[in-house]
């Protein structure tokens, strides 16, 4: 596949600066001189119609008059003039404009029309626009500084993308002071083009970039974030500071998950899905950035405490405890050891004091010790510099152990908290030029630790590919559902009544109490005696969100005198309580029993930017007061139910508890995953609440539901109202080649990896060459992410497969890439060598080609070598066009409209 577009906006051979001046603090004099003192080595040319010069360089009136070509172009004029700088430059052939001005959808109507103009315009010409309103772009390794920052930054490894131009200085201003270089700075400003997405893009394959930061305000484009955020965190850790995770206000919400269930909640669990870490302060953006490009990696959260005084250990403690992290439980052996060496006073536990008087050999011989224990996963060894404390010799001890344990079975993370500043500044200077982690106060380092183990963790989630609906004995009725759904929007209402609700949890098997609305005394003591005593009651109308606020449940209604009596009952309590309510009349339900059932919600509230998010926590009327939720984003499987449920308060009620027995839990995955799929098919659900939904040993079952709907956009495709896309279980097909031969044709999973790499390798060199076009043995690791962790919303990977000896081989993959135009993309077949010439290919390229058609693309096309005759042949018969690439002759371009049928 081709490089990532902006590779020429951070490479460019020659850059113009449009309204470059020598006018003190405008912005174009800013930006010209940082240019120049940066160090960039292409051409500069300032364009400004007003002068001949521009601080000691020519300066010309347009492009025009420049008559040279241009790499870059850099606008720092009035919003009024940028539209017909972006069409100068369309013409001249500029790939890649900064757009530095204000004045554009930050302003208003006339702003954002300003806006869209030039989107338009470069869009004309196949150009992409950072911008406008922004800082500016860095790349220091090319001596480019396009911004108007008073900030020169350093060459380095970490990326930095940020909305926000004021932050960007704030962070570059403190990075200058602790050593730490960038190998590029993006800011994005109103993103009128270029996106969170596309510049992770760029990232994720950048060689220069070890890992990523982000600063976040706001997110526009969902689809595009959580793509090029799970794109980007395949590859290397990608670092998440956000803006604004308290709302001030409140928001009017139908539902008790739309209470509480907030913005930030979402933004959350998207990270989670997308592999990667959140912080909440500049420093720990930092921190974070250095603990996990470290290349520190541990399997659980169990962290123990090496230290010399007790007050830090205590601190230490309390962090560790405040992120959730478990403080390692010393095992038998160990105390045994360490009594052996350790003074009688020190602590017997976790945190091990060794203390005041501690020496280096104490330090390490304490540090052996428990790096033996199975029972944790990471060391912090802590010093404050007391009077016979040597901070140097313990830092050399602590980095010697490093190195002769690195590549040991016993190996564990050691990270490093030296206290203090002037004496133990010598200590810090080791242990930093040894790359061993190293921070100045016991919360940031136990932070540092809680950072790796929530990369861990959601690096697993980030794995995770559940489909839409899973494969199951009853399938849920979608289209029953959708029918309810459709009829109750054409009356023009947004809720749906109980009975209604029933049905659709009906639909998707989600076991209800038996209801009946009735709409008189008599009806209601008919149905009382058809679902037998006792009975609930509980008032039906579409204008009362939560029955219990106009006292419109009664429960255990026992006999027949007084279900007719409930019943007037609720109907006036209803009318006066609210009066404008329409009554639609009366449910009566099974009145539930169990004495060891717990009340717990299901929940799905619509986030304007990520779409559905399901919560789990504690139900009852109460909700709101508990605040007790875990929320994720759809879709999901087992291994994403449990961990949401077990981040819950309420999950320590669920097993045994006092004289009650574990609910059935296999019935409350069933039912979450049950409400998962009824989100990715139901776009119209807007907000749900199963509260409560009672759960015992026995199993689960709705008490009561509530649905608000609308209709879905309609020009959206399926699942478009999701942020990440499910698995396509429905592009999963079983055929026979013409020898007979049966085979399967699925989309690509990220367990796939080990068969790929096979797969490859069992591949000729000739084969590798014609795939690849380069000698390659087997795949990279950087490589076999790439390949096989795609996002199913811009790119589809098919393997053909069989079985043979009671095996799954994989016997071919075709692939297509969408282009950043978003109409066409580029494909790469290559089929096992014992399979070419048996149909196969001209198969799977027929199954590329349709998933591509239906996807809504207009192009696809492919490089081939032109010595490959085989696919060349193949290209000729599925109806491609052939030419040569203007741009390497070694090459033959093939080209297919995809509303072409094939020849």
């Amino acid at each position: 596949m081709s490089h990532h577009y902006l590779n020429q906006l951070f490479t460019p051979s020659s850059v113009a600066v449009f309204g470059a001046s020598e006018r003190e603090k405008a912005v174009g004099t800013l930006v010209f001189q940082n240019l120049l003192a940066a160090g960039f080595k292409g051409a500069l040319y300032p364009i400004n119609p007003k002068h001949a010069e521009v601080q000691g360089q020519i300066a010309y009136p347009n492009l025009v008059a420049l008559n040279k070509p241009v790499d870059l172009a850099v606008v720092a004029t009035p919003a009024a003039t940028v539209p017909g700088i972006i069409r100068q430059c369309g013409e001249h052939g500029v790939k890649g404009v900064v757009v530095l001005s204000a004045g554009f959808a930050e302003a208003g109507n006339r702003g954002q029309r300003l806006q869209k103009e030039i989107t338009n315009i470069a869009g004309q010409y196949g150009m992409h626009i950072i911008g406008p309103n922004c800082l500016g772009i860095m790349r220091p390794s090319v001596g480019l500084n396009a911004t108007f920052s008073r900030n020169q930054a350093q060459p380095g490894n970490l990326a930095l993308v940020s909305q926000s131009g004021a932050m960007c200085t704030a962070v570059l201003d403190w990075a200058a002071t602790q050593g730490i270089g960038f190998s590029t700075v993006i800011t994005l400003g109103d993103t009128a083009d270029v996106d969170f997405g596309d510049a992770l893009d760029f990232l994720a394959l950048d060689p220069k970039t070890d890992s990523i930061l982000l600063y976040v305000e706001g997110v526009h484009d969902a689809r595009g974030f959580m793509s090029g955020l799970r794109t980007a965190s395949r590859m290397k850790p990608v670092i998440v500071l956000k803006a604004g995770r308290y709302e001030e206000g409140s928001r009017a919400v139908m539902s008790h998950t739309g209470a509480i269930v907030g913005r930030d909640d979402a933004f959350d669990a998207a990270l989670e899905r997308a592999g990667v870490v959140r912080v909440n302060t500049i420093a720990q953006l930092f921190s974070a950035a250095q603990i996990l490009s470290s290349g520190i990696r541990v399997q659980q959260d169990r962290l123990l405490i090496i230290t010399n005084g007790g007050g830090p250990g205590v601190m230490a403690t309390d962090r560790a405890v405040e992120m959730g992290l478990r403080l390692a439980e010393i095992s038998p052996n160990t105390l045994a050891e360490l009594n052996k060496i350790l003074p009688f006073t020190w602590s017997h536990g976790n945190p091990v004091d060794i203390l005041g008087d501690a020496d280096p050999e104490r330090y390490i011989a304490a540090l052996k010790i428990c790096m033996q224990d199975e029972n944790l996963d990471g060391i912090l060894v802590m010093l404050t510099p007391q009077a016979m404390t040597d901070p140097v010799a313990v830092a050399e001890a602590v980095v010697d152990i490093c190195k002769t344990t690195k590549n040991a079975k016993q190996c564990k993370p050691i990270l490093t908290c030296w206290m203090g500043e002037q004496q133990v500044l010598a200590g810090r200077k080791i242990l930093t030029a040894a790359g061993v982690p190293h921070f100045r106060t016991p919360e940031a380092a136990v932070e540092a630790f809680a950072y790796l183990t929530q990369y861990r963790s959601n690096q697993k989630l980030l794995m995770q590919v559940p489909p839409s609906v899973r494969e199951q004995k009853t399938e849920p009725d979608v289209d029953g559902a959708r029918l309810i759904i459709e009829s109750v929007l054409a009356e023009g209402r947004r809720s749906l009544s109980t009975t209604e609700s029933r049905a659709i949890l009906s639909a998707f098997r989600i076991p209800a109490v038996p209801t009946i609305l009735v709409r008189s005394p008599s009806e209601a003591l008919v149905a009382a005696e058809s679902l037998g005593y006792p009975v609930v009651l509980k008032i039906s109308s579409h204008d009362i969100s939560h029955k219990s606020d106009v006292d419109g449940v009664r429960l255990n209604v026992a006999s027949a005198h007084a279900v007719r009596s409930v019943y007037l009952e609720l109907i006036e309590s209803a009318r006066r309580s609210l009066p404008e309510a329409r009554i639609d009349g009366v449910t009566v339900e099974s009145m539930y029993h169990s004495k060891s059932s717990r009340e717990l919600m299901i929940g799905v509230v619509r986030d304007p930017v990520f779409g559905p998010v399901i919560s789990f926590g504690m139900g009852g009327t109460s909700v709101e007061i508990h605040r007790d939720r875990a929320v994720a984003l759809p879709p999901l499987n087992d291994y994403m139910i449990k961990k949401t449920v077990c981040r819950t308060r309420v999950a320590r009620l669920l097993g045994n508890f006092r004289n009650m027995p574990a609910i059935n839990f296999e019935a409350l995955w069933k039912v979450m995953q049950r409400v998962s799929e009824m989100v990715c098919e139901l776009p119209e659900v807007v907000e749900m609440d199963i509260n409560p939904l009672m759960a015992d040993a026995d199993g689960v079952i709705a008490v009561d539901a509530r649905f608000i709907i609308n209709y879905p956009p309609t020009s959206a495709r399926r699942y478009d109202h999701m942020a990440i896309h499910p698995y396509p279980n429905d592009l999963v097909k079983r055929l026979q080649l013409p020898d007979g031969t049966d085979i399967v044709i699925r989309p690509i999973r990220p367990e796939d990896a080990e068969m790929e790499q096979e797969f490859v390798r069992n591949l000729s060199k000739e084969s590798r060459y014609m795939r690849f076009m380069q000698a390659l043995r087997e795949l990279t690791p950087d490589m076999l992410v790439r390949l096989t962790q795609i996002d199913y919303d811009r790119e589809m990977a098919f393997l053909a497969l069989t079985r043979q000896e009671g095996k799954e081989v994989e016997m071919g993959v075709a692939r297509y890439a969408i282009n950043p135009d978003k109409s066409s993309c580029e494909f790469a077949l290559v089929i096992a060598d014992e399979w070419q010439n048996r149909g196969l290919g001209g198969v799977m390229m027929q199954t590329l080609i349709d998933t591509a058609r239906a996807k809504g693309l207009r192009t696809i096309e492919g490089e081939v070598l032109p010595h490959n005759n085989g696919m060349l042949k193949l290209m000729q018969r599925l109806g491609f066009a052939r030419h040569q690439d203007g741009l390497d002759d070694g090459v033959v371009m093939v080209t297919k409209r995809l509303g072409d049928t094939c020849c």
